[in-house]
């Protein structure tokens, strides 16, 4: 008998940039956040809302006293504050107010499941800030985007600028966007960069978005000694502070603000 040796078609090499794409959506990036272990939470006393009859439903009035258990606004809860006096003795109106847990804790409730987004050049600290906020917070999740891209793509960022270049990195950036977004509960670092895309910024949007305002002087010391692709000019300062300002305007649309300032 015959045999016919059939001649597999040739195979076509990927481009770099597809190669990339190709294996974040290979691992389908559907991870599960993992979750900090909780922290003793203080328990509010229950209390009786005042309940009215309206077109055959119940509700609760919404302006009643009761109708704020501490949470919309912890400082009308008595349960919750602790007041110290003035040193005088003859009245405590001077004195300070403080709350008897950690304020964090009632951040949570508040969100409703809503997403925490950092935003902010590379070096500002969203990744230290975001995971102690999470821990804090007892009962949200901390993501880092570059993090996830790293381990979907199996390479460091420096690398996949140096072999894809930095527009498949800014795709696989959205990829990774895409599915962090479908969690909720979470704070979430993203990368310096994530605010260029218009695609981006309507994700973020749909949660809390928070931007560390740095100056590039103090960005440099923290970032001294590390690979940052971008900063690989003949004057990375300046280069910095060119980015900064190309990213400004989008930055400051975030809804928290925070200045951060060096320490002495």
């Amino acid at each position: 008998s015959q045999h016919t040796d059939h001649q597999q078609p040739p195979t076509m090499a990927l481009p770099p940039r597809l190669l990339l794409l190709t294996a974040l959506l290979g691992t389908s990036l559907s991870f599960t956040p993992s979750h900090h272990p909780l922290h003793k939470v203080t328990t509010l006393p229950s209390t009786s809302t005042t309940v009215l009859s309206a077109g055959g439903f119940e509700w609760d009035d919404p302006n009643s006293d009761l109708a704020d258990p501490g949470v919309d606004n912890p400082f009308k809860n008595p349960t919750l504050l602790d007041t110290t006096s003035s040193n005088d003795g003859d009245d405590d109106t001077n004195g300070t107010t403080t709350l008897k847990v950690d304020p964090a804790r009632l951040l949570s409730p508040r969100l409703q499941g809503c997403n925490l987004y950092f935003i902010g050049m590379m070096g500002s600290g969203k990744s230290a800030v975001g995971d102690a906020l999470a821990r804090r917070m007892g009962t949200y999740n901390f993501l880092d985007t570059d993090v996830i891209l790293e381990r979907a793509a199996g390479m460091s960022i420096p690398k996949i600028f140096q072999t894809e270049g930095e527009e498949a990195f800014r795709e696989a950036e959205a990829q990774v966007l895409d599915s962090v977004h479908a969690h909720v509960r979470c704070v979430v670092s993203t990368g310096g960069g994530m605010i260029l895309r218009n695609q981006n910024w309507s994700k973020l949007q749909t949660g809390l978005v928070v931007y560390l305002k740095v100056e590039p002087e103090v960005i440099m010391k923290r970032i001294e000694g590390t690979d940052r692709p971008l900063l690989q000019t003949e004057d990375p300062l300046e280069t910095l502070r060119s980015l900064m300002e190309e990213r400004r305007e989008r930055y400051e649309q975030a809804d928290v603000v925070v200045e951060v300032e060096e320490r002495e």
